[in-house]
């Protein structure tokens, strides 16, 4: 098409469409065909994609199995959209789903399809937990994006009629309690058990329990593990259920296949997303079957019939647990890791590189910003503010030299990698090249900027 031809769409699409877009306005490119990890855009560049749809792309653009998975469904004249009718395509993505499901879950499990978003499965498991346990409120943590707005209001702790309590999640970097490591957790731990077990805390039993095993958008925070288990025995023991968002985890990014899997845990309910449609909307929840009180229609939706979705899902769950990718996805996630955190070491304005698998977040920080001191323990000394600032400019020099990759933190000052599972050794190379050229550049304009 062209160099004007891409300039002319951007410039309709910017007259035409909402204030609201995000990824449009920090990458200003056209795709017009994708393979694998690469997007080549209108103008004729070709760009490596570590954005991966936000993390629905779990084998990459296009990949054979997927196509061939959606034109067998086209060539067979299925009905495309089912609602929740029984067919073939239905039943094949519920069995290999089930197959992948953690161990104690699947034998006793129901699914439910929702509307084709992740937001919709967490208002499905929310009505679901409150359905079951005739109680109302819901316990999330601070920096938690389940994709959501309704079903999450602000509350005040002075009353029992609050719907939704935050509760710290636990990080070494910037640790609530300023000591990270096992202390921090086990603070973040006790504060949850105080909160369910004070009745002055203004917070009634709740109906459920819901936590991100890595915090995504919050930044690529992973719980630990020990933490992730006492949460299981804080809401066993109490009766709460625990529902895993698994939305940006799943499907073997995090080098398990579900990452509850690292920990050990079985939660009572999973909401899944993003990379179970194989790139196509799909959002489902599966949960214990004693959970499954719900009357007919208590949560429906006209899109949960999606066949073309539901091939693609099949297709994608079963290519990576049949090639191993979720062991891979950790190997690379190491190497990846390691050879960032050596930049790390050279650049100040580098805070923290941190992740699991093949979901990777480099903090960005104002070298020069006040410190904020931590005390004792694992991650003692200090904290730089972290820089939006800098974070868009490595993202603006990736995408200058062929790079995409996401920002996400509460500030944000996090640039993400979400590179798809399929991914080469190579292209791995190639990504953690351009990437370090970013932020050398970036930091050595920050040097001359400096009187």
């Amino acid at each position: 098409m062209g160099r004007f031809a891409q300039e002319n769409i951007l410039r309709r699409q910017s007259a035409r469409e909402a204030a609201a877009r995000t990824y449009a306005r920090a990458l200003p490119i056209v795709p017009v065909r994708a393979r694998g990890l690469t997007i080549e855009g209108a103008d004729g560049r070709r760009y490596l994609d570590c954005l991966s749809g936000a993390g629905t792309l779990a084998l990459g653009h296009n990949h054979p199995v997927v196509l061939e998975a959606i034109r067998k469904v086209l060539d067979s004249e299925a009905p495309l959209q089912v609602l929740d009718l029984a067919t073939p395509v239905r039943d094949a993505f519920v069995t290999e789903l089930f197959h992948t499901l953690p161990p104690g879950l699947a034998d006793h499990a129901r699914v439910q399809f929702c509307g084709p978003a992740g937001t919709e499965a967490v208002k499905a498991a929310l009505t679901l937990v409150r359905a079951a346990t005739g109680r109302t409120g819901v316990l999330a943590f601070t920096g938690a994006d389940h994709g959501i707005t309704a079903g999450f209001p602000e509350g005040s702790g002075g009353a029992c009629d609050v719907r939704a309590t935050r509760l710290p999640y636990p990080q070494d970097y910037r640790c609530p309690f300023g000591v990270g490591g096992e202390g921090g957790a086990e603070l973040a731990a006790r504060w949850t058990e105080s909160v369910l077990d004070d009745p002055g805390s203004g917070v009634c039993r709740p109906a459920g329990m819901i936590v991100e095993p890595v915090q995504g958008e919050g930044g690529v925070l992973p719980a630990p593990d020990a933490w992730m288990r006492r949460m299981r025995r804080i809401t066993a023991d109490r009766s709460i259920p625990l529902i895993a968002d698994e939305f940006q985890t799943g499907v073997g990014r995090t080098g398990a296949f579900w990452a509850v899997e690292h920990s050990g845990i079985t939660p009572d309910v999973m909401v899944l997303s993003k990379a179970i449609g194989g790139s196509l909307p799909l959002a489902v929840i599966v949960y214990r079957d004693d959970l499954d009180v719900c009357e007919p229609g208590a949560h429906a939706g006209t899109f949960r019939g999606n066949q073309l979705a539901m091939a693609a899902g099949t297709a994608t769950l079963a290519h990576v647990r049949a090639n191993g990718l979720a062991g891979r996805a950790a190997s690379l996630g190491d190497r990846i890791l390691r050879e960032l955190r050596r930049l790390a070491a050279e650049f100040p304005c580098v805070g923290e590189v941190r992740g699991r698998g093949l979901m990777i977040g480099v903090e960005m920080v104002d070298p020069e910003g006040e410190a904020e001191e931590k005390w004792g323990g694992h991650g003692a000394g200090a904290t730089r503010p972290a820089s939006f600032e800098l974070a868009a400019a490595v993202q603006r020099e990736c995408l200058s030299r062929g790079l995409i990759v996401a920002l996400g933190g509460r500030h944000p000052g996090v640039v993400r990698l979400l590179p798809p599972l399929t991914i080469t050794d190579e292209q791995t190379a190639a990504v953690l090249d351009r990437l370090s050229d970013a932020v050398q550049a970036v930091a050595r304009a920050r040097a001359k900027e400096r009187p």
